[in-house]
């Protein structure tokens, strides 16, 4: 409270505050102080972009999607009922945006999030078998009301990530938000899986009352005039090179 008491004492004087009520003034600055760092230190837990929020998504770039029902998943309502979300479209039309987005409002609600790449998430949870800590690796991904995996679907699944990936989804469901991005459609989720059973358990419970966005249009990088050459280049000198979204 020390930082904020002198400007305290010199406004309570200047309005004749009661001794009540200018307690009641710095004890409401500190409840704001800590809540504001509460949120500051699970936003970096999250792991999120720290840039990539609702406010800076570009809403008139030429894509295509359910307007309607992004603006009601941004209500956040998913996140007590424990549904899951599912976000599809071509590289470059704003699926990691928006699952950052969608992870930066969780936190604000008070919420745990977690995002992860889904190469990394598959990654820790192998080199956590190797240590003999996978147990407490997997709570870490069961404990957030929402876990974010991105990028999902770039590669066909080995048999120990599709068996990893089982497992997390079926503690989670019904009991917390898992969002997933992918540039495939969800029908083409299976062909990912040597065993199909599994994949059929695992996304009728992935999918099963999930939000599902599809996202259309031209590539974020390429309306900028960025092209592949041994990564994404300017094509005009000094042209930035963009972050993923």
């Amino acid at each position: 409270m020390l930082a904020l008491l002198p400007e305290r004492v010199a406004y309570a004087r200047g309005v004749k505050l009661a001794h009540e009520d200018f307690l009641e003034l710095i004890l409401s600055d500190e409840v704001e102080r800590r809540r504001n760092r509460s949120m500051e230190v699970h936003l970096k837990d999250a792991l999120l972009a720290p840039d990539q929020t609702l406010e800076r998504f570009d809403w008139d770039a030429a894509i295509t999607l359910e307007r309607e029902k992004v603006r009601d998943l941004f209500g956040l309502a998913f996140l007590d009922r424990r549904e899951n979300v599912i976000i599809t479209g071509p590289v470059g039309v704003g699926k990691t945006h928006l699952s950052n987005a969608l992870g930066h409002g969780a936190v604000r609600r008070g919420k745990r999030v977690l995002m992860l790449r889904s190469s990394v998430f598959f990654k820790r949870l192998n080199q956590s078998r190797a240590d003999n800590s996978f147990g407490k690796e997997l709570i870490s991904f069961l404990r957030p009301d929402l876990l974010i995996l991105d990028d999902f679907g770039l590669k066909k699944l080995t048999p120990s990530q599709a068996d990893d990936l089982y497992e997390v989804i079926i503690e989670r469901y019904g009991k917390s938000s898992t969002l997933i991005t992918s540039t495939r459609h969800i029908e083409e989720w299976t062909s990912l899986f040597d065993d199909l059973l599994v994949a059929n358990s695992l996304l009728d419970r992935l999918a099963h009352n999930a939000y599902q966005i599809v996202i259309d249009g031209e590539s974020y990088r390429k309306r900028l005039g960025i092209t592949w050459k041994n990564g994404w280049e300017g094509e005009k000198q000094g042209s930035p090179a963009r972050p993923e979204r």
